[in-house]
């Protein structure tokens, strides 16, 4: 490849599989990792391979830990009557952060989208669904992404939890703090007054 001598080569292909980077940046990674310390190379080689060895889904929230059950659902301080519902592991840490959320999660792991073939049997839906027949919940927040794939999938949740005598929710959507009227677009606009509330 661009004429590298071939464990570069290699190192620069492997890179380029990661989302958003292209030939100039995993060329750039490829040279930072020939320059690093041998033992910094054995470290970063084994936490990749410990990302894949080493990690579960949780039994209970589906979101990705350590060890099963997870830490958030051993908790004995988190409020296991409210489930907040996210679509990536990634979104439980995005809610942690705010230190406003004190319940419990469910990680669907995805979103519906008929256009990438995925279906509601791709995601942990049915996973969701046992745990609400089998747990004592009072409310199921959707917390999926204010996207066409993240609105389909809160929906189908939705009408699928009607049965269930329990309060369902939207996280509310609209304009950032420090957003600009000017700058927003017309469904962030909508939905923001949609969502307003007295004050």
């Amino acid at each position: 490849m661009w004429g590298y001598p071939e464990p570069i080569a290699r190192l620069i292909e492997q890179f380029m599989k990661l989302p958003g980077i292209g030939p100039k940046t995993a060329a750039r990674l490829a040279f930072h990792v020939m320059g690093m310390e041998t033992s910094d190379v054995d470290d970063f080689a084994k936490a990749l391979k410990d990302v894949k060895t080493q990690l579960t889904e949780c039994a209970v929230c589906c979101n990705i830990t350590d060890k099963s059950p997870c830490s958030i659902c051993t908790d004995p301080r988190r409020d296991k009557l409210v489930i907040c519902v996210v679509q990536e592991p990634r979104d439980v840490i995005a809610m942690e952060r705010t230190h406003e959320f004190h319940g419990s999660y469910h990680v669907l792991h995805g979103a519906i989208s008929p256009m990438e073939g995925i279906g509601p049997q791709e995601i942990r839906i049915k996973e969701l669904v046992t745990r609400i027949g089998e747990e004592d919940i009072d409310e199921v927040i959707l917390a999926t992404n204010p996207n066409v794939e993240g609105e389909a999938t809160a929906m189908y949740i939705s009408r699928l939890l009607k049965p269930f005598s329990l309060k369902i929710t939207r996280i509310a959507h609209g304009l950032p703090v420090g957003g600009d009227l000017e700058y927003a677009d017309e469904v962030t606009l909508a939905k923001a007054l949609e969502g307003r509330r007295t004050i």
